[in-house]
Order: C-alpha cells, then sequence, then structure tokens
C-alpha cells in the first residue's frame, strides 16, 4: 500500500507539472486545482462511505453539539485548499521531483518534531529510515547547486 501510494503521489505530481508547464494547456494553478477538486471528491467520498460508514453521522452530530466544529471544518478546508494550491505553484515553479523531495523533508521533519514534542518512541529501524530521507534531501540539494 506505501509503494503504491508513494507511486500514485509521484504520478500525480508529474502530471501537475505536465498541465503547468505545457505550452499547449496553458493551465495556471489555480485552474488546475479547480479541475482536480471535483475529481478528487468523486474519488474520496464513495471511499470514505465505503471505509467509515458512519462518518457522515458522527460529523453531523459533533456539528450539533458543537456549532463551533463547522468552523473548525471550514477552517480546515481554506488550509487544504492553500497546501493544493501552494503544492500547484511549487510545481510549476520548481520540478515535480523538488516537490516529491520536498515532501519527504516534511515528513522527516514531521516526525522529528513529533519525537520532540511528545516524546514518542522510536525504534533504530526508524531512526535509519529518517536519517536516509534526510541525507536523500540532503544530497538532492547538493545535486542541484552543482547543476547551476
Amino acid at each position: 500500500m506505501c509503494v503504491g501510494a508513494t507511486a500514485g503521489r509521484a504520478l500525480k505530481t508529474v502530471l501537475q507539472g505536465i498541465l503547468l508547464s505545457s505550452e499547449e494547456e496553458k493551465l495556471n494553478s489555480m485552474d488546475l486545482l479547480r479541475y482536480m477538486a471535483p475529481v478528487a471528491v468523486v474519488l474520496l467520498v464513495p471511499a470514505t462511505l465505503i471505509m467509515e460508514p458512519d462518518a457522515l453521522s458522527a460529523a453531523a452530530a459533533l456539528a450539533r453539539a458543537d456549532p463551533s466544529f463547522v468552523w473548525m471544518l471550514l477552517l480546515n478546508s481554506s488550509l487544504a485548499y492553500l497546501v493544493n494550491l501552494t503544492n500547484f505553484l511549487v510545481t510549476k515553479h520548481t520540478s515535480p521531483l523538488t516537490l516529491q523531495v520536498l515532501g519527504n523533508a516534511k515528513g522527516a521533519v514531521a516526525v522529528v518534531v513529533s519525537i520532540l514534542i511528545f516524546r514518542n518512541p522510536v525504534t533504530v529501524m526508524g531512526m535509519l529510515g529518517y536519517g536516509v530521507t534526510i541525507l536523500g534531501v540532503v544530497l538532492y540539494g547538493e545535486a542541484k547547486k552543482r547543476s547551476k
């Protein structure tokens, strides 16, 4: 599942890069987001209803119990929109590979912050994995510098 998710994310990012940089398409980040959002809804809503059948009723119950829950959902949706827009802008101005490397770096930093703040336990294998990830990010940065 992890390899499939990584391959899917990479494919999506490469397609974004092609659509954003193609002279024939002339898509900007906002247009690409406008086209991709309905596709995401069509794919994710049925998956949510199948995998988490009581998610909708739980969200409705939370909204009835605490009206600020709706505002939290709206804030979360707005932030997700901004994250996607930022991803498209980064892809357009750098490359799909750079976006993937940044995503891996973000994941490693999130884990380190989680360890520092919440004192989450980490195995030797986990530390090795995070170390390899950080090493890959550093080597990518060095390769980018040398290519210029």
